[in-house]
């Protein structure tokens, strides 16, 4: 006999706790950037799903473990400035839908995520990130690191322009509007934060990577 699960959907057409994979499958095939996971209990099932699925997925757990050395351990070198802020982006497809997330570089913690968008690009996703990262520790009051692998959202945060070959209409319209207001905010705001470009090949995924390479 099949051992009895039970299904949270955080994001889906219907989000909820099933009994069935089925019923799950129903909520979340062909969903974009759908969030779910199997649990043994219905009492663990519950607790993830009032948990949220930002602190109930661990996007690195898999690539942690891969990329742990003889020590067993798998964070970034010392020269890792953890006291900060680690900026990714999820695109399915380029043009595609669009999230991004910020979290604490040490913990992993998700601080903020922002998604579906439904019609963006990779890089415009890098650069909201950044300046959502900007504008939140502005209101902290912090002075904060902020690490993003992206040279190409670090070249337009600079400009303060965004090069991007992304037609303007109806199904790009979010992301527009919401590249435009950030573009405002850092024309109309100073910041003494650090940006800082992740170095990769040095010290694997950045912190905020959505784990889906």
């Amino acid at each position: 006999m099949a051992e009895k699960k039970f299904y949270v959907v955080w994001v889906g057409r219907t989000p909820g706790i099933y009994s069935t994979w089925a019923q799950c499958k129903e909520q979340t095939d062909a969903f974009p950037q759908a969030k779910y996971k199997s649990y043994p209990t219905e009492a663990e099932a519950r607790a993830a799903y009032e948990r949220g699925w930002q602190k109930s997925l661990d996007f690195g757990a898999k690539k942690k473990s891969a990329g742990a050395g003889s020590s067993g351990k798998s964070e970034a070198p010392p020269e890792v400035d953890y006291d900060s802020i680690s900026v990714d982006v999820g695109c399915s497809g380029n043009p595609g839908i669009v999230e991004y997330k910020g979290v604490d570089t040490k913990t992993g913690e998700v601080i903020f995520y922002r998604g579906p968008i439904s019609k963006g690009t990779n890089n415009m996703g890098e650069f909201l990130a950044i300046v959502h990262a900007l504008a939140y520790l502005q209101k902290q009051g912090s002075s904060k690191t902020i690490y993003t692998d992206s040279m190409t959202a670090l070249s337009w945060l600079r400009k303060k322009e965004v090069a991007s070959n992304l037609v303007r209409d109806a199904s790009t319209k979010e992301i527009w509007t919401l590249v435009d207001r950030a573009l405002e905010w850092i024309r109309t705001n100073t910041y003494t934060n650090k940006i800082v470009k992740w170095d990769t090949k040095k010290w694997g995924e950045i912190k905020a990577d959505f784990g889906r390479k």
